[in-house]
């Protein structure tokens, strides 16, 4: 009955699979079971529908019970109380997955086995806005672009790549990936915002490219809030793939030496630098990073820009609370190729406090030595090359080595198992403040 009834509305039923005690639903009499139809007569795709539709005071609610029969509930709430639905999946509608090729997809350099999550291609513009992942649009027509713009959803993180048709579609190897611009447009039209991402393969999408990429972007400001410029990465598991290759040392100099100067003009001009270098190209490079400031409000973190800056700044600032250790204490710290550098500079400033860490970088031979970043490093490789160190009091990680929920390396090893193999202790870390609170602190089991 259900699904009769949601075809004339073209959606489908929202089975309500718990209602929260003392809430308005379960006050104005909607039970588990029953489906949820449709909020002041629009039906419920999914959660952005449900969030938006049910902050009002005053909600007329369509509600059909196990057998089909509709009938209608008046709820009056206070404004933005939860209702207190719950329903099977937290999206209320299944994964939105992404329709490109991309000539410079990580999944599909990926070697079979590791976490099934892993092989997973999701491009779901719910996603983007409540956690943040990137997305295409081209998995998109217009009137879900619509029912963004009618919802305000706001703000996206849209990969855009490159600017220019035919090299997104080349790029993308989708023919709908040249629509980019069109519906960005149309998003920032309607004053919703939205942060932009360009991954950079040599002589594909840089040079005269990537500036009129950067040039597009910025006609879209401040609907476009920024746009991060991220050097593509490349595994070892390329056979039969689009050829590409990893910037060199050189080109990665270029690079920086190209968007410092367009970045201080876009600071001048717009009051932002815009655009901003992932914190790889200055590792690349071997140049300093640009001081804190320079990242502003740290709004690309997630692809790794300022990264490295935010975690010094939160550390020293930890630090600054913090007075000597009557004991000293040693421990070791193992991450990726890339940044160990800059940690290893860093440092020395904790002796004087009775600390000292030892800084090990951890080769990828699961991916390939070109992925350089300590978040991809494996369970294996770091027992493999740490075993028989000395490792003090403990083992410190980058606490992105490890599943968000759970602690399992990419290659599902376990942490306890690495430090059954190591015969040390291994304490995650995730920002530079629980790094000095867990140096400091007293060495107890971590757990996540």
């Amino acid at each position: 009955c259900y699904n009769a009834i949601m075809e004339n509305m073209r959606s489908k039923p929202q089975i309500v699979s718990d209602v929260l005690p003392g809430s308005p639903a379960e006050r104005f009499g909607v039970a588990a079971g029953e489906a949820l139809m449709a909020i002041d007569g629009e039906p419920v795709i999914d959660l952005v529908d449900y969030e938006h539709l049910s902050a009002n005071e005053v909600l007329r609610l369509t509600i059909a019970d196990k057998a089909g029969k509709m009938r209608e509930v008046k709820v009056k709430k206070e404004e933005y109380e939860p209702l207190g639905l719950s329903f099977a999946t937290s999206l209320m509608d299944g994964m939105r997955t992404c329709k490109n090729h991309c000539v410079f997809c990580f999944i599909d350099q990926m070697p079979d086995g590791g976490r099934t999550s892993l092989h997973v291609k999701d491009d779901d513009w719910r996603m983007s806005f409540i956690m943040g992942n990137y997305i295409t649009l081209t998995n998109l027509d217009d009137r879900e672009i619509g029912r963004i713009i009618r919802r305000r959803v706001s703000p996206l993180y849209i990969s855009l790549h490159a600017s220019d048709p035919k090299t997104r579609v080349l790029l993308m190897r989708n023919p709908t990936a040249g629509r980019a611009m069109e519906q960005l447009r149309r998003l920032a039209d309607a004053g919703l915002k939205f942060h932009l991402q360009a991954v950079l393969c040599p002589g594909v999408n840089d040079g005269e490219i990537l500036q009129k990429t950067m040039e597009d972007a910025v006609s879209l400001a401040p609907a476009a809030q920024s746009l991060a410029l991220v050097p593509v990465g490349i595994t070892k598991f390329r056979d039969g793939l689009f050829p590409l290759r990893r910037y060199t040392a050189d080109e990665a100099r270029e690079m920086i030496d190209t968007i410092e100067p367009m970045q201080a003009a876009f600071l001048k001009k717009l009051g932002t630098r815009f655009a901003f270098l992932a914190d790889e190209w200055y590792t690349l490079a071997a140049r300093k990073l640009p001081p804190y400031e320079a990242y502003e409000d740290f709004v690309q973190i997630e692809n790794g820009v300022g990264l490295l800056r935010l975690f010094e700044h939160e550390m020293l600032d930890a630090l600054a609370e913090k007075k000597p250790l009557r004991k000293k204490r040693r421990f070791l710290m193992a991450g990726g190729v890339a940044a160990e550098p800059f940690f290893r500079d860093l440092y020395p400033c904790l002796l004087p406090y009775g600390v000292e860490i030892e800084t090990r970088a951890i080769q990828n031979t699961f991916f390939g030595e070109c992925v350089t970043v300590g978040g991809l490093i494996t369970g294996g490789d770091l027992t493999r090359q740490l075993k028989g160190s000395d490792f003090g009091e403990a083992l410190l990680i980058p606490r992105a080595m490890l599943k968000a929920d759970e602690p399992l390396f990419l290659d599902n090893m376990t942490l306890k198992q690495a430090e059954t193999i190591l015969q040390t202790r291994i304490l995650p870390v995730f920002s530079g403040e629980e790094l000095i609170e867990t140096v400091f602190g007293s060495i107890q089991e971590k757990r996540l």
